[in-house]
């Protein structure tokens, strides 16, 4: 894996914040504020893949959503900060809470795959119809030269074209997913958001659809954002990765940094917490956190993972600490990570 280095970020996020409103009562006045993501920065490099990990709840569906600008539609009071700069082939925009029209002209350069194959895909439309829809929106092609793409993509993500006139129910979960990397594809996008694109999938497949997207980022030369919560599958087709916890950025550095030396309390419980191949091997260094991940609607005051972690100290409970370089560009937001 490796990426393309240009002077300037294809992606930028700064600061981002998504706020959900919490309502309540008979006047459903508002009773608080769901914290999904506060304060997140990040920049992604044309060609490059950003793997984003953390438990449920963590925030990094939130934030791939938040580029992709899905949640001022979905739910029109929710509270969103800070910037999301895209420096794509319509120039540079912040997409964060765009309004629909402004947004239009990105949707073509920034594409998402989503969790589910089997609920993203309309059940009503064939796949033909699934994967000519963003081309009818975003490109110029006639009716024959759409059908001609359709073919192609299908050809390409490993499925035989005379699919295209048959409906998603008739499709395996793997076979539904490579349809909806195949409509990703659709408008020739710089950028894909994959929002944990074979969770959903037997494990069996899993690596098959991820050796399709390594495939696919070479031959288009794609930049992703991979979301997931397995860091064994991250490392396998990331550069870089970022762990979340409680709506922020805990660790962040190359692959081969978080995987092989995490600094994180929290990285190193993931990377403890991964399988191991030999059923014999020693399991005594497993990290075992003590309970559930906080709610973001009452998180913990300074460092969010403090009452979970095994080195915390009274002064974690002050102020949100800062990503600080360890060296080489391996940043981490504990300041005792040294500690003995």
């Amino acid at each position: 894996m490796s990426a393309t280095t240009t002077d300037a970020p294809l992606l930028e996020v700064r600061d981002l914040r998504v706020w959900f409103p919490v309502y309540g009562g008979v006047l459903r006045h508002k009773v608080g504020t769901v914290k999904a993501v506060d304060g997140v920065s990040f920049e992604l490099r044309p060609g490059e893949v950003l793997g984003v990990v953390g438990e449920s709840g963590s925030g990094k569906t939130t934030v791939g959503r938040a580029i992709m600008n899905l949640h001022k539609p979905m739910y029109p009071d929710v509270e969103l900060g800070g910037e999301v700069l895209f420096r794509g082939k319509h120039g540079e925009a912040d997409l964060n809470g765009l309004a629909r029209k402004e947004m239009t002209p990105h949707r073509a350069d920034v594409q998402m795959i989503f969790q589910d194959p089997f609920s993203s895909l309309n059940p009503r439309m064939t796949v033909a119809g699934i994967i000519e829809g963003p081309m009818k929106i975003h490109t110029d092609l006639t009716k024959a030269q759409r059908a001609e793409r359709v073919r192609e993509l299908l050809d390409r993500v490993g499925l035989q074209p005379q699919y295209a006139e048959r409906y998603p129910h008739e499709f395996s979960g793997g076979q539904r997913q490579r349809i909806g990397i195949a409509r990703a594809l659709a408008t020739h996008p710089q950028l894909i958001i994959a929002d944990e694109p074979v969770s959903a999938l037997d494990v069996s497949v899993q690596a098959q659809v991820i050796n399709l997207m390594q495939e696919l980022k070479e031959e288009f030369g794609l930049t992703y954002v991979f979301v997931a919560h397995d860091l064994s599958v991250v490392y396998h087709i990331s550069d870089r990765i970022a762990v979340m916890y409680l709506g922020n950025i805990v660790e962040i550095g190359t692959a081969e940094q978080v995987y092989n030396d995490p600094k994180h309390p929290y990285s190193r419980a993931l990377l403890s917490a991964v399988p191991k191949p030999d059923p014999r091997s020693d399991s005594s260094g497993r990290i075992r956190l003590e309970g559930d991940i906080p709610t973001p609607l009452a998180k913990p005051s300074g460092c969010g993972f403090r009452t979970r972690c095994p080195i915390a100290r009274p002064e974690c409970a002050g102020d949100v600490p800062p990503l600080a370089d360890t060296g080489d560009g391996h940043r981490v937001a504990c300041p005792y990570w040294d500690a003995d």
